[in-house]
């Protein structure tokens, strides 16, 4: 089994959940802040679109009694950048690429446990492929943010902003 990883993916291990976390599944599951969240028996992912997003739920994944990491290692949690991979070393977990469907227009990133046999990917409730980030990526650091996207409105957690070299609105998800 695998999980999709689109933008910024925190992956934590079920079973350090299980174990670990206060409330177990039940009470992670219910501090998500997004709907982006898809696991599969080993490993649950949850996306973000804003460093200082990840940032906040790894913090409150750590007062929870998970452990990010030690000596530069992640332990229970992993960072997974859409374009880049791991975030820092990771002995549990690999980063690849799967084409859905055998589809190669159909191409997503995805993690898994080490020595997993990877028979499906895991998709967030109602994804789908056309219009996700996987399909239509655009990446705008945060310091860039400044000059060439201008801020139009906040709606529902949706940051709009105008790209003022295309005039295309741009979108970034905030859970915080």
């Amino acid at each position: 089994m695998a999980v999709l990883v689109e933008a910024i993916s925190v992956i934590i291990s079920v079973s350090a959940i299980e174990e670990k976390f206060p409330g177990g599944w039940t009470e992670f599951k219910a501090m998500v802040p997004n709907q982006t969240l898809c696991s599969d028996t080993e490993i649950a992912r949850v996306g973000f679109m804003e460093p200082s997003d990840v940032e906040d739920f790894i913090t409150k994944l750590t007062n929870g009694f998970l452990k990010f990491l030690m000596d530069g290692r992640a332990i229970d949690i992993a960072v997974v950048d859409q374009q880049r991979g791991l975030t820092v070393q990771c002995d549990w977990l690999e980063v690849g690429h799967v084409d859905l469907g055998g589809n190669t227009a159909h191409r997503v990133a995805a993690a898994r446990l080490v020595n997993s046999d990877i028979s499906q990917i895991d998709t967030p409730d109602n994804w789908q492929f056309e219009g996700s980030l996987s399909h239509t990526f655009g990446f705008s650091p945060t310091e860039s943010r400044k000059a060439g996207l201008k801020l139009l409105r906040v709606e529902n957690g949706l940051e709009v902003y105008l790209n003022e070299l295309t005039g295309q609105e741009v979108y970034v998800g905030r859970t915080s």
